[in-house]
């Protein structure tokens, strides 16, 4: 990809999957990603990771994405389809 990644984290978030901070070069990603296939853990770092390409989600943003991870729209519908966690999930 280009990029150097200067420290990564895990922690709990409520609501996003991961964080960048791209003046740092810090990546987190969420806790709950455990629970999930190995595969959204892969989407949401290759996401993070490319934001330190481009900051916004524009058409250069997906040209990285795409052209590193370039089944991240399936990818991405599978993440979205599980709950953060598992406080979320109606019984």
């Amino acid at each position: 990809m280009g990029v150097t990644v200067s420290a990564w984290g895990v922690k709990q978030m409520k609501t996003k999957w991961g964080t960048c901070n791209i003046e740092q070069k810090r990546i987190w990603v969420n806790l709950e990603l455990a629970k999930k296939p190995a595969v959204c853990l892969e989407y949401i770092v290759v996401h993070e990771m490319v934001h330190l390409l481009e900051r916004h989600h524009g058409d250069r943003f997906l040209y990285y994405i795409d052209r590193f991870l370039p089944k991240w729209k399936q990818l991405k519908i599978e993440l979205n389809n599980l709950p953060v966690s598992h406080g979320d999930w109606d019984f």
